[in-house]
């Protein structure tokens, strides 16, 4: 059966799409240790995919019997070239494709992408017409609270809506923000008040209880950063949401979800770090494989007596075996 945001259980968990962290390895990480939730790509440019980029190709790569779900994330400001991207992610099997309207990185808002975007509502909108009418998957928009406020959020998204959004992932700050203060979700509560297809809060995630008190009447959550270096949390926050959803009447507090986290001591996490390891080598070959591991690898040791320092001796490694000693040397100090 074809994926429709209208119809895929509530409350929605999604895994935030993160350049250079959201890759096929990774991805099939998560979804082992929560089947359920929904996976986005990195973000692809259209322009280099409609010049069949093998580079961009590469990125597409996904392990169907996994990792579906599979929401492919678009960045550019080319209708043509979004029809004809959409057309090829499409092709490749895609479940769904999200245009990037949030990033708030300096060379992606200086070529009038993503977070710029805000500030030209009818060619966003235009953008999601022309990916609306290239495909038949549904075409869903990540995007940010505004500019340098929320005032414009509603107008936005509601003609983001009226192109053909079947949903939209809306982070709790504005572009001026970046990732500064904190994710405000009562902006994103009235938007969904005033629109008919599914809303997903995102923004500072990082733990069940964050997740079941920013829910409030949206569709789901969006765990982004948070995520890195604890693809456990993800689980803990799917079950702690679902757990939520049978407690009637009763105050909903950190206690609540001690049962269903992960509670993992670092050994007993090694089996998992070294599988996701040997998928990205698999992959991309041990050199490639490796460096682009190296973040969450540091994600992973992140907190333990020593790991400034066995960071910075990953940063330098190239081979499996390596890595290896590193960790069993993590677990005989701790």
């Amino acid at each position: 059966m074809p994926f429709s945001w209208l119809t895929t259980s509530r409350p929605i968990v999604a895994l935030a799409p993160m350049a250079g962290v959201t890759d096929a390895p990774f991805r099939r990480m998560v979804k082992k240790l929560a089947p359920e939730v929904i996976v986005y790509s990195e973000f692809v440019s259209t322009n280099a995919l409609a010049m069949r980029s093998k580079k961009t190709l590469r990125m597409l790569a996904y392990e169907p019997g996994i990792e579906r779900p599979i929401v492919v994330q678009v960045f550019g400001a080319d209708p043509k070239k979004f029809i004809e991207a959409c057309k090829i992610i499409a092709d490749l099997g895609a479940d769904a494709i999200d245009i990037n309207m949030g990033c708030p990185a300096a060379k992606i808002v200086s070529s009038c992408y993503g977070s710029a975007l805000m500030q030209k509502p009818e060619l966003a909108a235009e953008l999601v017409s022309a990916a609306v009418k290239a495909v038949k998957i549904p075409i869903s928009v990540k995007t940010r609270l505004g500019w340098d406020s929320s005032d414009q959020l509603i107008p936005f998204c509601k003609n983001l809506v009226a192109a053909g959004a079947q949903a939209l992932a809306v982070h709790g700050r504005t572009y001026k923000q970046k990732f500064s203060g904190s994710a405000d979700f009562e902006p994103i509560y009235k938007l969904k008040k005033e629109v008919d297809v599914p809303i997903i809060g995102n923004g500072d995630i990082k733990s069940a209880e964050d997740a079941v008190s920013r829910l409030g009447n949206l569709d789901g959550v969006m765990v982004g950063r948070a995520a890195v270096g604890n693809p456990w949390l993800v689980k803990e926050i799917y079950e702690g949401l679902n757990r939520s959803e049978k407690i009637d009447n009763e105050q909903l507090t950190i206690d609540n979800y001690e049962n269903s986290k992960e509670k993992k001591n670092f050994d007993k996490k090694i089996p998992f770090i070294l599988e996701h390891l040997e998928i990205a080598v698999e992959m991309k070959g041990e050199r490639t494989g490796i460096r682009e591991m190296r973040k969450h690898l540091a994600g992973y040791i992140s907190g333990f007596p020593g790991a400034k320092e066995m960071r910075v001796r990953l940063m330098e490694m190239e081979k499996v075996v390596d890595v290896r000693n590193i960790l069993k040397k993590l677990i005989i100090e701790n």
